[in-house]
C-alpha cells in the first residue's frame, strides 16, 4: 500500500517512509555490490562510488514523491530544500563505502528525519541481511527490527557480549586529548570489553539491538547524516547516549559514547576520562 502524502503527517507514517526509503536504497547497494564501480573522489582520502550515487537518487526519490515540501541533506548530493525548515531528512546511501568498494559486506544504509530539534523517525537497512533497523520517536517511540520476511521484533539491548565497536576512522577533533586509538590501549578497556571496528555505523544500530555492548567515536556529530538515525534508534530502544565527556550527545563537536545500560556506559566514559588525564 502506497504512503499517501499529508499536511502533516504522522510520526507513524513518517517511520513507515524512512523503512521505505532505506529499503529502496538498500537494494541499490545489494544490487551493484561486487560489479565495476566508478570512484568520484572527495578529497583527503575520501571518495564516493557509483553505488553511493544511485543509492541516495533512489532514497530521494522515495522522499519526494511522498514528502515534496520537506528539506532533505544527503551525503552525496548536500543540502535541498528551504533552510531552516522545520522537517529536514538526513541521508546516507552508503556507510562503509571503503568496506563495499573492497567487496565486504559491512555497510548501513541511513535515513532520518529531524524535526524541531529531535529525531522523529529513522531507519538504518543492512542490505546484505535485508535487515531494517527502525524507530518511530527519539526517545519516546518503540523500536524494531525488520527481519527479510518483513516481521518486526522489538530492540532489546544488552551488554552481554562484551564486544564494544570503535571508530577509527579521522579526523580527531579532540586530539590530542583522546583519541579512539588510545582508549583501545588502556589496560581497563581490556579488562573489561573487546573491541571490534567494522567502520560502518550500522554497528550503532546493533548496539540498540544487543550485538554490541557499546559504540564509542569521535567527531562533531550535529546534524550528522552517518549518525542520526543509529542515536535515535538506540535513545528508543533505551541505550544510554551522551557525548564523550558525559553531555547530551549532538550538542558538541564532542564525539560519542552509546552503551547498552547505564553501568557500561559509565566504564567508558571513565576509560574516556583516564585518556584525556593522560593527555
Amino acid at each position: 500500500m502506497p504512503i499517501m502524502n499529508t499536511s502533516a503527517p504522522s510520526p507513524a507514517s513518517d517511520a513507515r517512509l524512512a523503512v521505505q526509503a532505506a529499503l529502496s536504497g538498500a537494494a541499490v547497494v545489494r544490487a551493484m555490490y561486487g560489479t565495476s564501480l566508478a570512484r568520484v573522489d572527495k578529497g583527503a582520502g575520501d571518495f564516493a562510488t557509483a553505488a553511493d550515487l544511485a543509492a541516495e537518487e533512489a532514497i530521494l526519490d522515495v522522499l519526494r514523491r511522498a514528502r515534496p515540501g520537506d528539506a532533505v541533506t544527503g551525503e552525496e548530493s548536500g543540502r535541498g530544500g528551504t533552510e531552516g525548515a522545520a522537517r529536514r531528512w538526513l541521508v546516507d546511501p552508503l556507510c562503509g563505502t571503503l568496506n563495499y568498494a573492497v567487496r565486504t559486506m559491512l555497510a548501513g544504509v541511513n535515513v532520518a528525519l529531524r524535526m524541531d530539534g529531535s529525531t522523529t523517525a529513522a531507519a538504518t537497512a543492512d542490505p546484505f541481511n535485508e535487515e531494517v533497523f527502525w524507530t518511530d520517536g527519539d526517545g519516546n517511540g518503540g523500536s524494531w527490527l525488520r527481519d527479510a520476511e518483513g516481521t518486526d521484533h522489538p530492540l532489546s539491548p544488552s551488554a552481554a557480549s562484551r564486544l564494544v565497536d570503535v571508530n577509527l576512522d579521522p579526523p580527531y577533533p579532540n586530539a590530542p586529548g583522546f583519541t579512539a586509538a588510545r582508549l583501545l590501549a588502556t589496560p581497563g578497556f581490556a579488562e573489561r570489553f573487546r573491541p571490534r571496528v567494522v567502520s560502518t555505523t550500522l554497528a550503532v544500530a546493533w548496539v540498540a539491538a544487543g550485538r554490541r555492548a557499546a559504540y564509542v567515536t569521535d567527531g562533531d556529530l550535529r546534524d550528522s547524516v552517518h549518525f542520526a538515525a543509529g542515536i535515535a534508534l538506540c535513545r528508543a530502544a533505551g541505550c544510554v547516549v551522551t557525548g564523550l565527556r558525559g553531555e547530551p550527545a549532538l550538542s558538541g563537536p564532542d564525539g560519542l559514547v552509546v552503551a547498552a545500560d547505564a553501568e557500561t556506559h559509565a566504564v567508558l566514559l571513565d576509560l574516556v576520562r583516564e585518556v584525556r588525564d593522560q593527555g
